[in-house]
């Protein structure tokens, strides 16, 4: 089914609304459509990232990171990446156009260091850490360095 013309919720916007008791739950195309609609406000010159991407900061900038665990547990929390620190796409999106996609720090034990407390980093069932990050974020607030591939190709 396609998104109706009036649709304008994001994922979140969908997610505040079952958080604020403004709809129980929401279905798998209404999710779609949210999606749908995100895509839509990527401007169309933007490029979308692909595994092997190498990206440096355009300046210091605060990021969210998730933080991996050995049992079914996700944590995370948020720390400075500098001006000049490099990240690359870790994994291949099952998206030709992701909203968002996984990334790893270059410089990953500094970073891992500096950003993921040491109570975290000393649990047994700690694993690793990484960033989740918008397409968007990517185009506006990172240079690209060197490109990766997609699917086999480079590109």
């Amino acid at each position: 089914m396609t998104r109706p013309k009036d649709w304008n919720l994001t994922i979140d916007d969908l997610l505040k609304e079952i958080s604020e008791g403004k709809r129980k739950d929401c279905g798998q195309q209404e999710y779609e459509w949210a999606r749908e609609y995100e895509r839509s406000l990527i401007p169309s010159n933007y490029r979308y990232p692909l595994i092997g991407d190498l990206y440096e900061s355009k300046f210091d900038q605060i990021q969210e990171f998730i933080t991996n665990w050995l049992v079914p547990y996700t944590g995370g929390g948020e720390s400075m990446l500098y001006k000049g620190e490099r990240i690359w796409i870790a994994y291949e999106s099952d998206e030709d156009q992701p909203l968002a996609v996984d990334a790893l720090p270059v410089d990953y034990k500094k970073l891992e260091l500096r950003m993921v407390d040491t109570n975290v980093r000393e649990l047994q069932e700690y694993s690793c850490f990484h960033f989740c990050i918008d397409t968007k974020d990517l185009n506006e607030k990172f240079i690209l360095i060197q490109t990766g591939y997609s699917k086999g190709k480079h590109t």
